[in-house]
């Protein structure tokens, strides 16, 4: 059962810019209402896109670094990298469907 990989500071760039798929990382904080609802929605796409786009989540309160460099400013925050690049973000708890979307055109592009 794919799910996101935690992530941090020391290890973004290796996991999430380095990777040879595209990754869509979830940028949340525990005190996050909006985050806890978007959760169970990116552990579905981690299943349905095993394989195809990896899935990350990063705390922004233990790892404040990365989310300044990418200019988090509202969470939750979700980011699809691609060949090192954001190619797409999302802010806030949006529908599934939106997300695929998003997931479909990174995939195509």
């Amino acid at each position: 059962m794919a799910k996101p990989q935690p992530v941090t500071d020391a290890d973004f760039a290796t996991t999430v810019l380095e990777s040879d798929q595209p990754v869509l990382v979830d940028f949340w904080a525990d005190w996050c209402g909006p985050c806890k609802m978007i959760a169970p929605v990116v552990d579905e796409l981690a299943e349905e896109y095993e394989g195809r786009f990896a899935f990350a989540k990063l705390d922004v309160d233990s790892n404040p670094q990365t989310a300044m460099q990418f200019g988090i400013r509202s969470i939750p925050a979700l980011l699809l990298f691609k060949d090192g690049k954001v190619a797409e973000n999302v802010i806030g708890a949006v529908p599934k469907a939106i997300l695929k979307k998003k997931i479909d055109k990174v995939l195509e592009e």
